[in-house]
């Protein structure tokens, strides 16, 4: 149950908040009183050029993340960990054209006076619903062998089946929330599908197999949501490796696959990415690569767009420069 925030009972002697002390952090503005709960996502102690302590914070909630300083480790500042969800009294300031937190006070926030929905981003598409499209599209590939690697991976096993419907598929980039990775490979298939009936010389067992373990590797290259970070095989591997691998395991059980079947279905997951300087350990060689290539790339580029347009506050059509993309971007009139 949620328990409405008390602006007097956050700390001891904290005098009475402003009108617009709580906050969404995608809502926050320069100067504002921000007083509330947030996700503490990372947490680490550093050193000033003087040697003076402070702690560097990252925190979220279901609308985004925010950069957060503790300056004074004073008696206001209590124990906390990273991984838990924290009550502060802070100063919204603007850093380098980004928003960052200056906080007063700190305090472990305690059980009822949250609830963990609040702090993790998800899906506004259902789920089951989405998972659902996956079987189908599954169940509709007629090659005995890549039928059989794919029930196998996104059906039979359980876990994977599980972890699918809850990952997201970034850390910040597109899809960083609870579903996004089943949103995006599900969005990336069914581009897939109809770039099988729109050209020629594609073969759309094979391009569906790529569409749908391009990124399966991400479901142990990420944490789980609200955490949402690396894991050591995330950092030392990556997904394409752990996808190639989930599907080397999946193809020794299935009797007689063939050599050549599976080597095509690994190039789609290791040239996916397109380019050398992206990541893609080899470039595309095939038409089914090019394709999912190209459909996975317009669904991540879309995504973030969407993603930026959400969050603009500026005024007017332009909304700003995204470093990501490297340029400015405007929005289209409606």
């Amino acid at each position: 149950m949620k328990i409405p925030i008390s602006q007097q009972d956050v700390f001891p002697n904290q005098a009475q908040a402003s009108a617009r002390a709580l906050h969404t952090i995608a809502g926050m503005k320069e100067d504002d009183h921000v007083l509330g709960h947030f996700f503490c996502k990372f947490k680490q102690s550093l050193k000033t050029r003087t040697g003076k302590t402070y702690y560097g914070l990252k925190l979220q909630d279901k609308t985004g993340t925010i950069d957060a300083k503790v300056w004074e480790l004073t008696r206001d500042i209590g124990e906390f960990n990273e991984g838990e969800v924290i009550k502060i009294d802070a100063t919204a300031l603007s850093y380098q054209g980004e928003m960052q937190l200056k906080v007063h006070k700190l305090r472990r926030s305690q059980e009822g006076e949250y609830d963990m929905a609040d702090y993790v981003p998800t899906t506004t598409k259902n789920i089951d619903e989405m998972y659902g499209k996956i079987v189908t599209l599954v169940n509709s590939v007629e090659n005995p062998h890549i039928k059989a690697l794919l029930q196998n991976i996104l059906i039979e096993n359980k876990e994977n089946a599980a972890t699918l419907q809850t990952h997201s598929a970034a850390k910040a980039m597109h899809h960083g929330y609870l579903g996004g990775l089943l949103e995006h490979i599900l969005s990336v298939t069914e581009m897939c599908d109809f770039f099988a009936t729109r050209y020629n010389y594609v073969n759309r067992d094979l391009l569906l197999a790529g569409a749908l373990l391009h990124d399966i590797g991400k479901i142990h290259e990420l944490s789980p949501m609200p955490k949402n970070e690396y894991t050591d095989d995330g950092q030392m591997l990556g997904h394409i490796i752990i996808g190639v691998e989930m599907v080397v395991r999946a193809t020794m059980e299935i009797e007689d696959f063939p050599h050549q079947l599976a080597s095509l279905i690994k190039h789609l997951i290791i040239s996916h990415h397109g380019e050398f300087e992206f990541g893609s350990p080899k470039l595309p060689q095939t038409t089914e690569a090019f394709l999912l290539h190209y459909a996975d790339n317009i669904d991540a580029k879309l995504k973030t767009l969407e993603e930026t347009f959400e969050k603009d506050t500026s005024p007017g059509p332009w909304a700003g420069f995204h470093k990501a993309l490297n340029r400015y971007i405007r929005k289209s009139d409606f």
